[in-house]
Formats: C-alpha cells, structure tokens, sequence
C-alpha cells in the first residue's frame, strides 16, 4: 500500500472526527485539552472492559447454569 495513500486515510479520518466532534472550531490549547480528555475516558474504558467484562461473563455463565441445572444425557 502506498504510504501517502495511508497518510491521506489518516488525515481524511482525523478531519471526519473533528468534524463529528466539532473539535475544529476550539482554539490550539482547547483542543489539545479535549483531545486528552478524550483519549484518557477511551482509555479507561477499554481498560474497564478488559478487566471487567471477562468476570461478569463468568457470573453471568455460573448463575444461568445453576437456574437451568445439569442437562441430561442422551439416553443412546
């Protein structure tokens, strides 16, 4: 892939995401205070999600086992 093809992509995607966020019209320091902002909540949920989604998956898994109980063998 060409390199200047990826570097566009990238900045075509930046430009969508100030456009969503209309980060573009914040001054230089104000942006670069939302865009820390927002990397640091994007990075603790995805902290959150690793650390958290695994154990309630587990409980979730344990307490509908022990609603529904062992299911029977097939009598072949």
């Amino acid at each position: 892939m060409d390199v200047k093809r990826v570097k566009d992509y990238l900045y075509w995607l930046y430009y969508q995401y100030q456009l969503v966020t209309c980060s573009y019209v914040l001054e230089p320091w104000e942006q670069s205070m939302f865009h820390t902002i927002t990397v640091t909540v994007l990075a603790m949920v995805a902290y959150t999600a690793y650390v958290f989604v695994p154990i309630h998956v587990r409980l979730a898994l344990q307490f509908f086992s022990q609603i529904f109980g062992p299911q029977p063998e097939s009598a072949v």
